[in-house]
C-alpha cells in the first residue's frame, strides 16, 4: 500500500519543523542562572527533540529548520545525523548565529529560560529555503509556535503547513509556549490560536491549557474549549499524572508511570515523538479507543523515562526501555 504522499505505508515519514538550539544548563540543580557556577551545553529545541525521539524509537524522521553557519550550528546538524534524523531540510545562515537558551532547573525540576535570539538563524528561514519535496513526502508534519513569532519564519511556517496539508499529511501541533520570546502574553495567545483550526492532532500541557483558556483548571469542559470539529485528537499532558485525550467519539485519561524525576526537559517531546511514531504506523488508533489508550501508555512511558536523566536528547528512550518500564509497572 502506498499513501497519498508516495511513501509506502509502514514506513511513513514524519517531518518536524522549527527551531534547534543550544541549551546551556547549570552544572548544579536548584540554583538561579546568576548563582550557577558553570553551564553545560546541551542540544535542544522542541521540534528537533521530537525528530530525534521518533528516530530513537525506530521511526523515520526529518528535521526542517535553519541553523547558524557557526560551530554550534554545524554541531547541531551533526547531532541530527548521528541520531538517524534526515537533515535534507536543514539550511544555514552565514549572517546569524544559532540560537542559545540558558535554562535553569529549579529545585522541583521545573525550568526557567533566558534566550539569546536577536535575531537567531531559525527566525530567518524564508519560504524560498523550504525543502518542499521533503515536506510533500511527510505522512505527518509536526510543528510548534515559536516559528510563528517573527517574519520571515512565520510565512515559511504557514507555507510549509499548507504544502504538507495539500500533499495529504496529518498536521501535528505542540504550541510549546515560551512566553519570554513573545512581545506579550496577548500576542502569544492570539498567534498560537491563529493556526489552531488547521491541525489534526494537538498536544498541550496543563500549563498551556490554563494559559490559552484563561482558566486555572484541567477539567474536561475547560479542555473542550480548545476542541475544533477539524481535530482528530486533542491531548492534554499532566506531567506525572499522565494525560487526557479527546476525539469526536470518545475521551478519557491515561495514568503515567512513577519514576524519580531529575529534569523534565524534553519529556513532552518524547511523548509527542512516541505518539506520532505509533500513529504514522497505524492511523486507525485515532478512531479506536483501545488502540489509542495503549499508544498513550507507551507515550507516557517515554515521557517518564526522559525525566529520569539530565538534558533532553541524551535522555530520550529507546522502544525497549519504554516497554521495560511498562512491563515493570
Amino acid at each position: 500500500m502506498v499513501t497519498a504522499n508516495g511513501d509506502s505505508a509502514g514506513a511513513g515519514l514524519i517531518v518536524s519543523f522549527g527551531e534547534m538550539l543550544i541549551d546551556f544548563v547549570p552544572t548544579v540543580s536548584g540554583v538561579s542562572l546568576a548563582e550557577a557556577p558553570g553551564f553545560l551545553k546541551a542540544p535542544g529545541g522542541a521540534p528537533a527533540n521530537v525528530a530525534i525521539a521518533v528516530a530513537r524509537l525506530g521511526g523515520r524522521c526529518a528535521f526542517l529548520g535553519k541553523l547558524g553557519d557557526d560551530e554550534f550550528g554545524r554541531m547541531l546538524a551533526a547531532i541530527l545525523k548521528e541520531n538517524g534524523v534526515d537533515d535534507a531540510g536543514v539550511s544555514f545562515d552565514a549572517g546569524a548565529r544559532t540560537a542559545l537558551a540558558f535554562v535553569t532547573l529549579r529545585a522541583d525540576g521545573e525550568r526557567e529560560f533566558m534566550f539569546y535570539r536577536n535575531p537567531s538563524a531559525d527566525m530567518l528561514l524564508t519560504e524560498a529555503e523550504l525543502n518542499l519535496d521533503l515536506i510533500r513526502r511527510a505522512a505527518i508534519f509536526h510543528y510548534g509556535s515559536i516559528s510563528l513569532i517573527t517574519e520571515p519564519c512565520r510565512s515559511a511556517h504557514l507555507k510549509a503547513m499548507e504544502a504538507a496539508k495539500e500533499a495529504g499529511a496529518l498536521l501535528s501541533y505542540d504550541p510549546n509556549l515560551r512566553l519570554p520570546l513573545w512581545p506579550s502574553a496577548a500576542e502569544a495567545r492570539e498567534q498560537i490560536l491563529s493556526i489552531w483550526d488547521q491541525a489534526d492532532i494537538i498536544k498541550v500541557s496543563d500549563v498551556e491549557l490554563e494559559f490559552l483558556t484563561g482558566t486555572e483548571s484541567v477539567e474536561d469542559e475547560v479542555a473542550m474549549r480548545l476542541w475544533r470539529p477539524s481535530l482528530k485528537l486533542l491531548l492534554v499532558t499532566l506531567g506525572e499524572k499522565g494525560c487526557k485525550y479527546y476525539t469526536k467519539d470518545f475521551h478519557g485519561s491515561v495514568e503515567s508511570y512513577a519514576v524519580k524525576q531529575v529534569d523534565t526537559t524534553g519529556a513532552g517531546d518524547a511523548f509527542v515523538g512516541a505518539l506520532l511514531g505509533k500513529i504514522v504506523e497505524d492511523h486507525s488508533a485515532l478512531q479506536d479507543e483501545k488502540k489509542l489508550r495503549e499508544l498513550l501508555r507507551f507515550a507516557n512511558a517515554c515521557g517518564a523515562i526522559t525525566t529520569t536523566k539530565k538534558g533532553a536528547i541524551p535522555s530520550l528512550p529507546t522502544a525497549a526501555e519504554a516497554m521495560q518500564l511498562m512491563g515493570s509497572a
